[in-house]
């Protein structure tokens, strides 16, 4: 048992206008961080995370960068307060990014920079509408796989998220997606909606992608993690800089594997989880994984607040 506790970083999906006002409010370092992040890539990270429009900050794009940015914030304002040294960290597809920066194996910068390679060779990969990703409620992981397995038809069709018990999404070619959606019921599922993504993450349509963001992982220096970060294709710990790029090109066409990412974590004595950035996503799917970790979301004052004693007194 470790009285240290988990850093968990949210990918796409959390993010909303407003998002870490009032914690921004509280503590500058927040939207210094955002600044930071603006002027490395040249846009106002800061005034689209507030003001949005909404389709604006749901564009693959811009959703990157500003989760990114959103995660190293909390990170900044956690240990400026005092907050407990991680035993580990792991980061929800995008988030993994933001795990490796606040463990030290890349800048800040060069995340950034990635990050918005990454969003833009995703984006190029699968012409808008070509591809989908839809979730799937209530159906075992096998079942899924067969699922896709038999709504194929030549096509591209993977379970790409296994997320949680019964919650697990699927991606491909919108076809594809779209006869897996209308098979599911028969197949037992309680519910399948079609998420609002244009790109088609952690499929085969992203092997391109992938090999092109390989050569930009290889100009960038990676140093040896001074936490220990759970990588989503692996559920390993890497920390040889050749083998962690290597993960996180093979992360763009691989299924994040988030079940077995928290199961590992609690295995290891964890108790307690921060999730650091906005929104409780990541806390709703920990709830439904493994009831030996308590996680908590850090995006405001009062769960910081919350999340900073609970640390002090695991």
């Amino acid at each position: 048992m470790t009285t240290h506790p988990a850093f968990l970083f949210p990918g796409q999906g959390s993010q909303a206008p407003g998002m870490l006002a009032e914690l921004a409010a509280a503590f500058p370092q927040v939207e210094a961080t955002f600044e930071e992040a603006s002027q490395v890539l040249g846009r106002d990270l800061w005034t689209l995370s507030q003001d949005g429009p909404k389709d604006a900050l749901d564009q693959t794009l811009n959703t990157q960068p500003v989760m990114l940015a959103a995660g190293v914030a909390v990170w900044r304002v956690w240990r400026e307060q005092g907050g407990a040294m991680p035993s580990v960290m792991a980061g929800h597809s995008l988030g993994e990014y933001s795990a490796l920066s606040c463990a030290g194996v890349l800048t800040f910068e060069d995340a950034l920079r990635l990050v918005a390679e990454r969003a833009r060779l995703m984006q190029a990969a699968v012409p808008e509408e070509a591809g989908a990703m839809a979730a799937l409620l209530g159906l075992e992981d096998d079942a899924v796989a067969e699922l896709c397995r038999s709504q194929a038809a030549g096509q591209v069709l993977e379970p790409v998220n296994f997320n949680a018990p019964g919650q697990v999404v699927i991606a491909g070619q919108r076809e594809a997606v779209q006869r897996a959606i209308d098979a599911s019921k028969a197949a037992g599922a309680k519910r399948a909606v079609l998420l609002p993504v244009s790109v088609p993450s952690h499929c085969a349509l992203m092997r391109e992608a992938a090999a092109e963001l390989a050569v930009q992982l290889d100009q960038v220096e990676l140093h040896v993690p001074s936490i220990p970060v759970i990588h989503n294709v692996t559920v390993e710990m890497a920390e040889a800089p050749a083998m962690i790029r290597q993960r996180l090109a093979e992360q763009l066409f691989s299924p994040v594997r988030w079940v077995e990412t928290v199961c590992s974590i609690a295995d290891r004595g964890v108790q307690l989880a921060i999730e650091a950035g906005p929104g409780k996503v990541l806390t709703g799917l920990g709830k439904r994984i493994d009831k030996r970790l308590t996680t908590l979301p850090v995006f405001d004052p009062e769960g910081l607040a919350t999340a900073l004693e609970a640390s002090a007194n695991v």
